[in-house]
């Protein structure tokens, strides 16, 4: 099964699975890997693991979706996460994610058109005592309000790319 990828996207894939026996235990070290270098696993890169371990894409989109650490689909270049987790949640945070949704005008799991940003929604990041959190990018944003938000989500769409 060839792949319908370009050639330079093909050549990257084959290169990551040179570093590995066909061994199907390397099966989440090769997706760590991809994730790595694309932010997402792609279609492509999929098949030629399947082809390349001989494991059914079944199996490989079983264990992608399993694991939180992987997507199917790109984030944003700024990926934005609002815990959801008890503390957070009881303090108000999913005021910030609704507020979120309409500012960029997208839902939880999605990407804005321009590629620049993302929505998550996570259970407990561990920054209980900040509660409500949003994280951008990993960086955490405690004690959080709606205003909070808007201000930081302006501060990313003014940036310089």
């Amino acid at each position: 099964m060839a792949c319908n990828c370009g050639n330079n996207e093909n050549e990257e894939i084959k290169k990551i699975l040179s570093n590995y026996i066909k061994d199907k235990s390397n099966l989440i070290q090769i997706l760590n890997e991809v994730q790595e270098k694309y932010g997402y696993i792609p279609e492509f890169a999929q098949k030629e693991i399947s082809e390349y371990l001989n494991i059914p894409m079944a199996e490989i989109y079983g264990v992608i979706t399993f694991y939180a650490r992987f997507t199917l689909k790109p984030k944003g270049k700024y990926n934005i996460a609002v815990c959801l987790g008890t503390a957070c949640f009881v303090k108000g945070s999913e005021k910030i994610l609704e507020r979120l949704k309409q500012r960029l005008k997208i839902d939880v799991g999605e990407t804005t058109k321009d590629g620049k940003f993302s929505i998550e929604a996570t259970r407990c990041i561990g920054a209980c005592g900040l509660a409500p959190v949003f994280t951008v990018n990993g960086e955490v944003y405690g004690k959080a309000t709606p205003e909070i938000l808007d201000k930081v989500i302006d501060e990313y769409m003014n940036k310089e790319d």
